[in-house]
């Protein structure tokens, strides 16, 4: 079993790395493996959630956060639902600390064909636009 999906990898080094966690076989978001693939700061880890700067971001964000759950799960039924109020409370936290204006959170779970996640294991990005940039545009993600 993979805990990676190739097909949604969207750079060169993120597809390497990926080939290495297929080829070691663990989940890379599962705290055990986490920071032998994440180079990222940290920002906090609680009883249900790790929050930490995403290694690819999407273009044209200004931030980009992800939210790891800290047990391995892939589906909404596999949480915990006392994880609903530390993940708000994260990032509640997150938008008083950035400063954010405003942005978007999704959390993406299940079958990777349907998510379009490149992991996985359960988690939430959160995302602030770079709508100071002077070529921006729209930060798009893809689902399914």
């Amino acid at each position: 079993m993979s805990f990676v999906d190739l097909t949604h990898a969207r750079f060169d080094d993120q597809r390497e790395v990926m080939k290495q966690i297929i080829r070691d076989g663990v989940c890379p978001f599962c705290p055990e493996n986490l920071r032998r693939y994440h180079k990222q700061v940290i920002h906090s880890e609680g009883d249900y959630w790790i929050l930490t700067d995403i290694q690819w971001p999407r273009e044209n964000t200004r931030i980009h956060l992800l939210a790891i759950y800290r047990q391995h799960a892939e589906s909404l039924s596999d949480i915990s639902p006392e994880a609903g109020r530390e993940l708000i409370q994260f990032l509640q936290w997150a938008e008083k600390h950035f400063g954010m204006k405003g942005g978007a959170f999704f959390l993406r779970f299940g079958d990777t064909s349907y998510s379009g996640a490149t992991v996985k294991h359960l988690h939430v990005q959160l995302v602030v636009p770079d709508k100071e940039k002077p070529d921006f545009q729209p930060v798009r993600f893809k689902v399914g």
